[in-house]
């Protein structure tokens, strides 16, 4: 029998702090992830979870 392990990151919906534009980006980006609308960092990478740079509204499943 197979085990399948469970992925452990999830996609989290984050809101500029700049112009309160929300999107969707993955918990442990590998690049730095810009505001599509004002260009304001919103996560950077930390070669694990994310340093998120604004506010997380949920952590989607």
């Amino acid at each position: 029998m197979v085990k399948i392990r469970e992925s452990t990151s999830k996609f989290i919906k984050v809101r500029c702090p700049k112009c309160k534009n929300e999107q969707i980006t993955f918990g442990k980006t590998a690049t730095k992830v810009d505001c599509l609308v004002c260009g304001k960092i919103l996560a950077e990478p930390t070669g694990g979870k994310s340093k998120v740079k604004s506010r997380i509204l949920e952590v989607l499943e």
